[in-house]
Parts: C-alpha cells; structure tokens; sequence
C-alpha cells in the first residue's frame, strides 16, 4: 500500500518505499528551470504535460508535472497494472504540495523509473525510420494493446508516444509509459476495444504523418496504410488468444497446435477449456502472460522435474491437454499431474533404449518426441497414438543424434546455436518424417 509522508514544511510524497534521494531534488523549482547537474540527458517522446530525466540514487527516473488528482490516479494504475504483470513504467512516487521560495503552488509531480534500453519511436532512428521499422512498432504495440484489454484495462490514448519500445531479437517489445486517462475494469466491451483501437488508429496516422513532414519517414512508408496495420494485427492477435475452435473428436493433435501457435505469439495457457459437442468438441482457450521461471517452478511443484523454461512450458502443455481430455470437469492439479508423470512421461523415457540415453536429457528427449507427434500429425491428418509416436522417434530421430557429450566441446562451453537446431549428418530429421 502506498504511504504517504510529509517533509519539508508542506511537501509530500506518495510511494510504497519513500527513497531518501527523492528529498535532495529541487523539488521548490518549476520542473523547466531545474539545474542541468540534475537533468539527464534522454530522448522523449511527446507528451502534453512537461516531463523531465533525473538522476535519483544511482538510476534515472522521469520526472511529470500535472495536477494532484491526475498523478495519483495514474500512480496507482501503474501500480495495479505491475501487479498484474503487464509491461508498464514503474511508479516512484507522487510528489504533491510543492511550493517555491515565495512560497506559490507549483504543479505536482508523477515520478517513474526509466525503463533501461527503451527509446521512445521518435528516437529509434535519428534521421529515417524505414517501412519495416514501422511496421514491427505498430505490432509490438498491437500486441500491448492486446494484453490490456485481456486484463481489463481501457488505454483512452493509445499511441506511439505514449510507448516506450525495446529491441527484441529483431523486433520490439512495447511499454505503456502514459496511464493518465487509463481505466481498469473487470473486462472490456467490444465497443471499449473498437474504441481504443480507433483511437490508436488516428494517433498513430498522425505521428507518422508528422514524421513524413520533417523528413523523417522513408518515402515509401504510407503513413496511413501503417496505422490501419494495428487493427490487423491486433483483430488477429486478440482471435487466435480467445476465439473458441470447433474440430472433430480424432482431431485432439489441433489442441497442441493451437497452444504452439499461441506460444509462438509469446502468450501462455492458464487452461483448455473443452466441452463435447454433437458435431465434435470446442476448445476455448484462455491465454495468461506469466512471469519469467513461472513454468520450471510450476513443473518442479507438480512433478518434481528439473528441465529449462521451455523445456518446462512444452511439458506442461502437454500435461495440461492430458488432463483436459483424461478428466471430466475440473481436474485436480496435483492428481493430474502424478498419473501423467506416471503415463506418459516416465513410460516414455523407460522405452528409449539404454544405448540410447546418453543421447539426450529426458526433459529434452521427451520434448523432441512431442515434436516429432506433431509434425507426424500435421503430415497423417490424425491423432498420433503415443507408442507410435516414440517407436517413429526412436527409430528415425534420436538413433541417429551424435551424443550430447559430442556436441558440447569444452563441456563447459557455451552453445553456439540451441541444441534442437544442430542437424543430423546426413540430413535434417524433419525431412524423415
């Protein structure tokens, strides 16, 4: 809970942790006149009230100037919205009460960290940002929109200056940086969502359209093309995370294709929701963002298993579709977990021949087998029996691997590329199947 304290005569500030450092900025000064020893020197976007980069304690925060009511209103959005682990600035603090030597009332303070290696759009390139560019931060930012609306949240200003974006394995990750005219509800109507995503619609037009005018945006970027992208992106995003599926009862291998196509998006499954129909089952899926280790704790409660995080997160997919179609209703974690331990995972590793197991771990042997069911699936039309699928793995995948210890040259060494994608000799697995 946030605290607040009064300090220096009337001054007061408003933070869960109240840092000491925050009493040595010149806070009886209009935020414009502070002194540059005090000023850090970052790009910004644009933003309709002043806003300012300090140093505070060792890091840099960003310093707004607006009323009382708007700061601690946008204080505790942020708040709520870390909470619900959605990509946002952190909240410092809210400064309010602030006079000058004369004693006249100057503007509250929102205080934020700076999010490290994050440049607002303007800033990612200094003389043109090219169509590609473009259109990676307008899906970077569909996919922010995205994960707000699932969680409830109305944005009210959606748009590229109100985003910090980070580079991100060749594409970008968004953060909300602006929550002042946010709402967070229990969930969003569809014309709440339309109306966010007409707003980014026209904000983003126009950011681009500013760009083109100081020279800024390639000339074959259409700036209004780009911001009628986010409502593809996103309307295809926000179908494939909770749009219901209709397949046939032989078809269960589409379960563990819809839950890769969500994984690939970077969204995970907190349950398979399937109920039998009479023309086949419906599978709604409910998809929930989770914090970074989340599957190798949740796999080590459940199993005791000891695997990677995505070793971790493909064998609890698999754990979690073994239980929807093994248990009617909602089935009890724990129990679930032990028989598919007992199962299918253990019976799994006992088939690989001893000659065999040095190969690889089983975490990752049994992944490279789920794998392979796939692919034998999507190739058969039909769902893959789980002895067929290891005697098909054994035999033409993992006989021909060279053992791990082969691979990895000093042991201790690091990967120069992940262990999956190190081809057989001869020819890639895949083309096997």
């Amino acid at each position: 809970m946030a605290r607040k304290a009064s300090v220096s005569g009337s001054l007061s500030i408003t933070s869960a942790i109240v840092d000491p450092a925050l009493l040595d900025l010149p806070w009886d000064l209009p935020l414009e006149t502070w002194p540059e020893v005090t000023i850090a020197a970052l790009p910004k976007g644009l933003s309709r009230h002043l806003v300012r980069f300090a140093h505070l304690s060792g890091y840099i925060v960003a310093i707004k100037e607006t009323s009382a009511d708007l700061a601690l209103r946008e204080y505790e959005l942020l708040r709520n919205l870390q909470r619900l682990d959605v990509p946002c600035v952190e909240p410092v603090a809210v400064i309010t009460n602030r006079v000058d030597a004369e004693g006249n009332a100057l503007d509250s303070a929102l205080v934020t960290r700076h999010l490290k290696f994050s440049l607002p759009y303007r800033a990612l390139y200094s003389q043109t940002l090219r169509p590609d560019t473009a259109t990676r931060l307008i899906d970077a930012l569909a996919v922010l929109l995205v994960r707000l609306h699932i969680i409830g949240f109305f944005w009210g200003d959606v748009s590229l200056s109100n985003t910090l974006f980070r580079r991100d394995a060749g594409a970008f990750a968004a953060y909300l940086v602006d929550a002042e005219t946010g709402n967070l509800h229990a969930t969003l109507s569809d014309g709440q969502r339309e109306h966010d995503l007409e707003i980014a619609r026209v904000n983003i037009a126009g950011e681009l359209l500013d760009l083109a005018a100081g020279g800024r945006l390639d000339e074959a970027t259409d700036p209004i093309e780009v911001s009628n992208g986010i409502l593809a992106a996103y309307r295809t995003l926000w179908g494939e995370l909770t749009g219901s599926e209709l397949f046939a009862a032989n078809e269960r291998w589409r379960i563990a294709e819809r839950v890769e196509r969500l994984n690939n998006l970077g969204f995970d499954i907190e349950e398979l929701d399937i109920t039998t129909e009479d023309t086949g089952s419906k599978v709604r899926i409910q998809p929930k963002v989770v914090d970074a280790g989340h599957h190798q704790r949740r796999l080590l409660r459940l199993t005791g298993l000891d695997a990677e995080e995505n070793q971790a997160r493909r064998l609890l997919n698999d754990l979690d579709a073994y239980a929807a179609t093994r248990f009617a209703g909602e089935p009890d974690e724990e129990i679930s977990a032990h028989e598919w331990l007992a199962q299918v995972f253990e019976p799994v590793n006992r088939a690989i021949p001893k000659e065999l197991k040095g190969k690889l771990e089983p975490a990752e042997a049994f992944h490279q087998m789920l794998e392979h069911r796939w692919y034998l699936s999507q190739n058969d039309h039909r769902d893959i029996p789980l002895a067929e699928a290891v005697s098909s793995y054994i035999d033409n995948v993992l006989q021909h691997r060279r053992d791990e210890a082969t691979i990895i040259d000093p042991p201790t060494g690091a990967f120069t590329l992940p262990i999956d994608l190190v081809a057989d000799e001869d020819e890639d697995w895949r083309d096997r199947v």
